[in-house]
């Protein structure tokens, strides 16, 4: 396997642009393709803007952000990926869609050519049986922000190579990520421990042990977390946190996964978090 030197990623959006800057920051050319050519440009613009707050803190220079940005091709042709020895899927999450991407992908790529998806719920090993290469398709999950988060999830279907997974995490190291390599089972590791987290929380206020600040107060300096629970719900979105416990019930089949039902109750309401106004917090 040699080594990867061009990256095709699928979206512009949050995770596709993300995963170009650290691949481009780190020297490694990438073809970033969407749909639309409006998408392309957002996707483009949003690398720029990072790199001038990163050339603010003084942790790049303007030399540093022209050569990134040179290594970035946005295009709307699937064609244009034909160079890259990985591409990377980052759609929307949508088992559909990212079926019908990676048979489209099937019959352009080389057979050599390593697939890999960011999906943060759909099994990968059900995503690697609907390709022509199941040994060579992995998960790679990336953490939002991209070029801040140093993890990288590296899902292993039950069909993918040592090989694969090996090229995969020589490339993660390559970007400065740290990679955890994780079997394929729904939420992986860290999204599997940290949102049943988020809904126990959800149990202990309805049963008001304490305050929505006092809850996230301590587990911010009990537990040495960035934020609490609570406040992480309204960011990441509470219909998004209820979906996910619903998946792992409907998966695992144990109760330990029931949705809180004060989570139910504020997703019924509305109050999704940050992007309605109103969530545990109002904003």
């Amino acid at each position: 396997m040699s080594s990867i030197q061009t990256v095709g990623i699928i979206g512009s959006g949050t995770m596709g642009n993300g995963i170009a800057q650290a691949c481009a920051t780190s020297g490694i050319r990438v073809v970033m393709v969407d749909i639309a050519q409006t998408a392309v440009d957002k996707g483009l613009a949003t690398i720029a803007g990072s790199l001038d707050r990163l050339i603010k803190k003084e942790k790049i220079s303007a030399d540093d952000k022209a050569r990134a940005l040179g290594l970035i091709q946005g295009s709307t042709n699937y064609d244009d990926l034909k160079g890259a020895q990985l591409v990377i899927e980052a759609a929307t999450e949508n088992e559909g869609l990212k079926v019908r991407i990676l048979q489209q992908l099937d019959g352009l790529l080389a057979p050599g050519v390593i697939v890999a998806t960011n999906t943060s719920s759909i099994s990968i090993t059900k995503l690697a049986a609907a390709t022509q290469r199941p040994d060579r398709f992995i998960g790679m999950h990336f953490f939002n922000p991209v070029p801040m988060m140093a993890l990288v999830e590296i899902i292993r279907g039950l069909q993918t190579s040592d090989a694969t997974h090996d090229a995969v995490k020589a490339m993660a190291e390559a970007l400065g990520k740290t990679p955890i390599t994780v079997k394929n089972a729904p939420g992986f590791v860290v999204n599997r421990i940290l949102v049943p987290m988020i809904n126990e929380a959800f149990f202990v206020l309805a049963e008001g042990l304490a305050t929505p600040e006092d809850i996230d107060a301590g587990m911010k300096l009990g537990t040495n977390q960035p934020i609490g629970p609570l406040a992480l719900a309204d960011m990441i979105g509470l219909d998004v946190c209820l979906a996910v416990m619903n998946v792992y019930m409907a998966e695992y089949n144990d109760s330990k996964y029931r949705p809180a039902p004060l989570l139910k109750e504020m997703v019924a309401a509305g109050w999704l978090g940050r992007k309605t106004g109103r969530g545990v917090y109002t904003y």
